[in-house]
C-alpha cells in the first residue's frame, strides 16, 4: 500500500470516528433511549463514575483483550484506534452539546434520529477506510467464527447480554433501544456500500493526481 493511499485511509479513519461519535452522542443527549453498548457504558458511568467515553474505552480494552486471547491475531492499529478516539470524541460531543430533557419530544426525536443516521454514516466511513474493525465487532466475527454462529445471532446474544447489564447498573432502556435495535444494523449496510464506492473513487482520483505530478 502507497504511502498516499495510507494517508488518505488515515483521514476518511478519522473523519469516519468523528462523524460517528458526534452520532453518538447525539443519540445519548436526545434522552431517549440508546443503543445497547451505550445503555452498559451510561450505566457504568452511573454507578462508578469517570465519563461514558472513558467507559468505552475501558470496555474496548477488556473486548480486544479477551479478543486476542481467543483469536492470538494481532490487533489492527485501527481497532486500537478506534478504542482510544472514540471515547475521546463521545465525552467532547457530550460537553458541547445541550441535553433534551423529556417532555421535549420534538427536539428529543430531531436529536435521536439525527443521531442515528449520523452515526451510521461515520461508521460508513471508518470501516470502509479498511484500518481494522472496532473492539465489538472484532469480537463479534471471532465469537462467529469460533461457535460457529451467523453475525446476526452472535451480534444479537451480544448486544442482550449487554443491554441486561447495563440496565441493571442503571443505564437508559426506553423507546430509541428498540428503534436502534431494528435501524441501525440496515442503515450501517447501506452506508457501507455507499462509501464504499465513493471513496475507491476519491483514492483513485487522487493517486491518479499525485502521479501526474511526476510524469
Amino acid at each position: 500500500m502507497k504511502k498516499e493511499e495510507i494517508f488518505y485511509r488515515i483521514v476518511f479513519f478519522f473523519i469516519g470516528l468523528i462523524v460517528m461519535s458526534l452520532g453518538i452522542a447525539l443519540t445519548i443527549e436526545a434522552n431517549l433511549g440508546v443503543s445497547a453498548w451505550d445503555v452498559l457504558h451510561i450505566g457504568l458511568y452511573k454507578t462508578f463514575g469517570l465519563t461514558i467515553g472513558t467507559w468505552s474505552q475501558i470496555a474496548g480494552l477488556i473486548i480486544v483483550l479477551f479478543t486476542y486471547l481467543l483469536d492470538k491475531k494481532v490487533v489492527f492499529i485501527g481497532t486500537l484506534l478506534n478504542m482510544i478516539f472514540v471515547g475521546w470524541f463521545i465525552d467532547l460531543f457530550l460537553f458541547i452539546l445541550p441535553t433534551m430533557h423529556k417532555g421535549q419530544w420534538f427536539y428529543q426525536s430531531l436529536f435521536f434520529i439525527l443521531g442515528m443516521i449520523i452515526m451510521a454514516i461515520g461508521t460508513g466511513m471508518y470501516i470502509t477506510s479498511n484500518l481494522g474493525a472496532g473492539p465489538r465487532d472484532g469480537l463479534m466475527l471471532v465469537l462467529s467464527n469460533r461457535l460457529n454462529w451467523s453475525i446476526r445471532k452472535v451480534k444479537t446474544w451480544m448486544e442482550l447480554i449487554v443491554l441486561v447489564i447495563g440496565f441493571f447498573l442503571g443505564g437508559p432502556v426506553f423507546i430509541g433501544t428498540l428503534i436502534l435495535s431494528v435501524f441501525i444494523g440496515p442503515l450501517m449496510q447501506f452506508f457501507i456500500t455507499f462509501w464504499g464506492v465513493r471513496f475507491e473513487n476519491i483514492l483513485r482520483l487522487h493517486l491518479s493526481k499525485e502521479k501526474e505530478k511526476w510524469v
